[in-house]
């Protein structure tokens, strides 16, 4: 489906029920017999509605308030509708008393109540509408050439944008010799992309597109492949290496046929670090104030239990420069800990000290998460990139299930992408996704190994590089 189609429904029906859920504050707050309302009260609104479709217009194109930018996720729309919502009643409240425009202040807030209630609904609608066409048959049909983590991370993406209307219904291993241990020993023996009869499997699998991952460069067998599948009118589409599609913004320019593929790292300007910094200060002394009652009793609990209630750990910040990190003196992966260590580490409430290290400038709200002088020494120049910012006590990859037991690698990839779209607006809505997390975490589930978490990742992938190679053999 056409993103810009997408877009376009979703606000038609969000500036649709904003006229619905102005009527419904009406009539929350005068009642619903008609002949009674106030005219000239209800007609006062009118003015707050229309006001309401520019600011949300506004807001919706800027911001990309359709809920699908960055792949389906419940709490990524609710948090962002919720901060954006919040916007426009405190721009109406504000218009309101400056153009003196005294109206009933229970009905706009009624008003924006049912503004968020709608919003969300909208979304829930158009993504289960998504799913069911796709369940219909109306997905476009993918495969995806390559091997590693950069295609089970593309079949995952894929799966997460239900925009798309696409489905991954096979991946093609090339036939390079090595070995992938994505597949087992056990499976189908491998074919490589060149055999005869493949692109001829695509077509009776009705397949509209191939997807070539490209880890190096382009191989005769490769090129081969993209031509055959143009010949027969499937798509195919370029994925270039991971370590430089992150942290980058992609321009494509065509010179008289030859596509030039231009990378560009967004810069970051002074206002925007000075804006974050205060965004730092001002936030992280009212956390730190509401913290407080929850904090001082958990740290004198814990000063009775273990004799100390801190503890200092030593983590690299920005540019890698070493700092002492403050937490709770609660071990992150003990076996034998009590029910109650255990709830202060499922809740990550061992991490509350670490408002001090962001009142002094070690670390910020949201950003990558620091973390040891042992991993950082085996970073990877790609993942090097992550100390470019200060640290963050929650961040994207945390957002999305990720803790200190995980990869750098898995963690880079999320932080790299939150570099890209850093803003103020996006950090707030990551905080809102922190919450969302904390209370919807449940057991120690998250604190699995990372292996044991990405066990079950090839099993969609075997199965159907099986379905395509037991095609590809048949007569």
């Amino acid at each position: 489906m056409n993103q810009r189609y997408l877009s376009f429904g979703i606000l038609s029906g969000d500036l649709l029920w904003s006229t619905l859920a102005m009527v419904g504050a009406i009539v929350l707050r005068y009642g619903s017999d008609w002949r009674k309302i106030d005219i000239n009260a209800a007609s006062a609104l009118l003015p707050f509605l229309a006001s309401t479709w520019v600011i949300w217009t506004l807001l919706f194109l800027s911001l990309s308030l359709d809920g699908f930018r960055d792949g389906w996720r419940l709490s990524a729309v609710v948090s962002q509708l919720l901060l954006g919502v919040g916007g426009v009643m405190l721009i109406l409240l504000s218009g309101g008393y400056l153009a003196r425009r005294y109206v009933s202040r229970l009905a706009l807030v009624q008003f924006c109540l049912l503004l968020l209630a709608g919003f969300v609904l909208v979304r829930i609608a158009v993504y289960l509408i998504l799913r069911v066409r796709s369940s219909q048959g109306f997905s476009k049909r993918i495969v995806i050439v390559g091997r590693g983590r950069l295609v089970r991370e593309l079949a995952r993406k894929i799966q997460r944008h239900p925009e798309m209307l696409c489905k991954v219904v096979g991946i093609l291993a090339p036939d390079d010799g090595s070995s992938d241990s994505n597949f087992p020993a056990a499976g189908p023996p491998s074919v490589s992309i060149g055999t005869l009869g493949i692109v001829d499997t695509l077509v009776a699998q009705k397949i509209a597109e191939v997807i070539l991952v490209l880890e190096e460069c382009v191989s005769p067998e490769l090129a081969s492949l993209a031509t055959l599948c143009r010949g027969h009118r499937i798509k195919v589409s370029l994925v270039p290496p991971l370590d430089e599609l992150y942290l980058s913004r992609l321009r494509l320019t065509d010179l008289g046929g030859l596509p030039v593929l231009q990378l560009s790292r967004p810069g970051r300007n002074a206002a925007a670090l000075v804006a974050k910094r205060a965004f730092d200060l001002v936030l992280g002394t009212l956390l730190s104030v509401a913290s407080a009652p929850v904090l001082v009793p958990v740290a004198l609990m814990l000063r009775h239990i273990k004799g100390q209630a801190f503890r200092w750990e030593t983590r690299c910040g920005f540019h890698g420069k070493p700092f002492s990190m403050l937490r709770l003196n609660v071990d992150r992966m003990a076996s034998g800990a009590s029910r109650f260590e255990r709830m202060l580490r499922r809740t990550s409430l061992t991490e509350l000290p670490q408002l001090w290290n962001v009142l002094r400038g070690d670390m910020s709200l949201v950003g990558p998460r620091p973390e040891s002088r042992d991993r950082v020494c085996r970073y990877s120049e790609w993942q090097q990139q992550r100390l470019t910012v200060k640290p963050g006590m929650t961040g994207l990859a945390q957002v999305q299930g990720l803790r200190e037991q995980h990869s750098s690698e898995d963690k880079t990839r999320f932080d790299l992408q939150y570099l890209l779209n850093c803003s103020v607006w996006t950090d707030l809505s990551l905080l809102l996704q922190t919450v969302w997390t904390l209370a919807t975490r449940s057991g120690e589930r998250r604190d699995l190994p990372a292996e044991i978490g990405t066990q079950n990742e090839h099993l969609i992938p075997v199965k159907v590089q099986r379905e395509i190679l037991d095609n590809a053999h048949r007569p």
